[in-house]
């Protein structure tokens, strides 16, 4: 009797496994144009179609210029921002089965590229009768602050000892500003490190975060201060190197529409004192 309903347990499961098989639908990523920088093609490309836990994305493309960053939220996506991934795929022709249900975000760590449109967000339900989840609400998004091109019209390059200094102390930085660094990617790069002395010594050996693109977007998501040098030999003992005091995210003014609180013990001393001044009556 017990091997009898092992069989029909293990049968079970097998025909469940093989039904969620072959409902589940492969799509290749950007059709014939693959996974490459082209604007809004994956957009349109993605809002054509519904995708279920068990379905499969296919990336197809150039491993030696490209890749497939699987980013954990709309922030990071919207900014190209590759530092935190929640996982990397670079064989250039990776498969990807979407195991939950959820928003899934995925972006080139290339950020040139991603920035030029090749990047992909969807959808993910448990199955047709399943309702869609609404959008992320912008309470979970950090505010969209100013963005700072670092250094101005001299970039992110060597220029004299206290450029940069000078160029952060006459601004003031808030949490969700951006910092864009512009350099040539092939003599320099962007290092975030993590303390005073570290930034003095232009010591590398722990960052923070790291950037090699030559157009990096760097999103200021805490309040302190941050530090970003140069590892090249000598750049940052030449100056290249900055420091942001960040701000927190300034509260937001109540309306003079709303009631305000009243301190009724406050109250009742100015009638008293009000009433002070009235004359007297006697009887």
């Amino acid at each position: 009797m017990a091997t009898t309903r092992s069989i029909f347990c293990f049968m079970f499961v097998m025909i469940t496994v093989l039904l969620g098989c072959c409902s589940a639908t492969i799509y290749k990523v950007g059709d014939s144009d693959g996974w490459t920088p082209k604007d809004d093609v994956y957009y349109d490309w993605a809002n054509l179609k519904e995708f279920h836990v068990g379905d499969s994305l296919v990336f197809e493309y150039d491993r030696n210029v490209n890749d497939v960053t699987l980013v954990s939220g709309a922030l990071e996506y919207e900014f190209c921002d590759s530092s935190s991934p929640k996982a990397i795929y670079n064989t250039g022709n990776d498969v990807v089965t979407l195991t939950e249900p959820g928003f899934y975000y995925f972006i080139t760590s290339n950020q040139a590229q991603c920035a030029s449109g090749q990047k992909l967000d969807i959808l993910v339900v448990h199955d047709p009768s399943s309702p869609i989840p609404p959008p992320p609400t912008q309470s979970k998004i950090l505010p969209f602050g100013k963005t700072y091109k670092v250094g101005d019209s001299k970039a992110w390059s060597v220029y004299n000892s206290d450029f940069y200094s000078k160029w952060s102390e006459e601004k003031e930085f808030n949490v969700g500003d951006i910092l864009l660094f512009e350099y040539d990617n092939q003599v320099n790069d962007v290092f975030e490190i993590r303390g005073d002395l570290e930034f003095i010594s232009c010591d590398p050996t722990s960052p923070v975060g790291v950037h090699k693109t030559g157009h990096d977007l760097v999103r200021l998501t805490e309040p302190g201060v941050h530090y970003f040098i140069s590892t090249v030999p000598g750049h940052c003992g030449a100056g290249l190197k900055l420091r942001v005091v960040v701000r927190p995210q300034p509260k937001a003014v109540a309306s003079p529409n709303y009631p305000k609180k009243v301190d009724l013990s406050a109250m009742e001393r100015l009638n008293n004192w009000i009433e002070s001044f009235k004359p007297k009556h006697h009887h």
